[in-house]
């Protein structure tokens, strides 16, 4: 299988997260793409790249304008308030809720954090956004293998993306790689494709990307939205709206789930994806379904990713996998290189 790695992953290094009411060291290191790339190298399982260069029409496919510009600039505006703050991340304090506008973008610097943000937890850097664009362009680069024919390909980075909306950041994410994966192979001629999200967390912002699309099917095996992050989307009920009833499928779980019931869930998905006809498969390869993730509920053991390779594997679709979560840093490169090595 062939990687595509984000040399520049490491430039987004957030000092603190705002987590159950306490400034604490971030979760999202870089040392977990660190352990993938290792595995991946001790195990030989094939090529790594460097991805190559997209446009901003690429990423201009999926996020807002406005949204990329904020992100481009955000580090100087925050520097430019005090120099001090070059020492310091960029944590949002205030957002818009309920019939708050959200169309008007305000001059306030903390203002324009919050309306494009929804948590406390996801800091902003002086590497943010060279680190975000790069991987952006390895899920692109990504695509691209698969579009010219490869089987499948890794988009091995960080930040990772599937929380990100349109025009909002949060849960470490900023850009959505599965989304933009999922756009480029549209743009180049697969007319259905599937977004499967195995990450203990759900992927609100790959959901609300293409909640009223009826050409992209999103399922999604996750924590219960009613105790678990991110809260707010995430339920079975949420199936779609418009002419995109009917292709999104949420299957939570409660805490302790292990790879039985799990892989009960995942056969919903795949016999889902199955009668949607996708063409091409996008798989948000999040970990932290691992039992000891230090933020996580579920009990999946190491070996219980051979498995879930395996069995994505025989649906038998070109597939791109794109890096998501996993915070028990030093088993994060075994659990996912499993995934990996039992689909190859």
């Amino acid at each position: 299988m062939i990687t595509f790695y984000n040399p520049h992953h490491a430039l987004h290094q957030g000092q603190f997260e705002m987590y159950r009411g306490a400034l604490v060291p971030c979760h999202e290191v870089p040392a977990r793409a660190d352990h993938v790339l290792a595995e991946l190298k001790r195990r030989q399982l094939g090529e790594v790249l460097n991805p190559q260069p997209f446009g901003a029409e690429a990423l201009q496919s999926i996020h807002a304008p406005r949204y990329l510009g904020f992100l481009e600039t955000a580090w100087g505006q925050w520097v430019a308030l005090d120099p001090a703050n070059a020492a310091r991340d960029a944590l949002p304090s205030v957002w818009p809720t309920r019939s708050f506008r959200t169309d008007m973008e305000p001059d306030n610097f903390a203002a324009r954090m919050g309306l494009y943000s929804f948590d406390a937890g996801t800091p902003l850097t002086s590497g943010t956004w060279v680190a975000a664009r790069a991987g952006a362009e390895c899920a692109l680069s990504a695509a691209q293998h698969v579009v010219e024919g490869g089987r499948s390909a890794f988009a091995l980075s960080r930040p990772p993306g599937h929380h990100a909306g349109a025009d909002f950041f949060g849960g470490y994410c900023f850009l959505n790689n599965a989304a933009l994966a999922a756009q480029h192979l549209r743009n180049s001629g697969v007319e259905r494709v599937a977004v499967l999200d195995v990450d203990y967390h759900h992927g609100n912002g790959t959901q609300a990307i293409f909640y009223d699309r009826p050409d992209v099917f999103f399922a999604s095996l996750h924590g219960d939205p009613c105790t678990e992050y991110p809260f707010f989307l995430g339920y079975a009920d949420e199936t779609g709206q418009g002419a995109g009833l009917g292709a999104n499928l949420n299957l939570p779980m409660p805490r302790g789930t292990d790879y039985a019931q799990w892989a009960a869930a995942l056969e919903v998905a795949l016999a889902a994806i199955g009668r949607f006809g996708a063409q091409a498969l996008v798989v948000s390869l999040g970990v932290d379904t691992f039992a000891q993730d230090p933020i996580s509920g579920f009990a999946l053991q190491s070996e219980d990713y051979l498995r879930m390779g395996e069995r994505i594997a025989k649906l038998g679709l070109p597939t791109v996998l794109v890096f998501e979560g996993g915070y028990a840093v030093d088993a994060v490169g075994v659990n996912a290189v499993n995934v990996l090595q039992a689909f190859a």
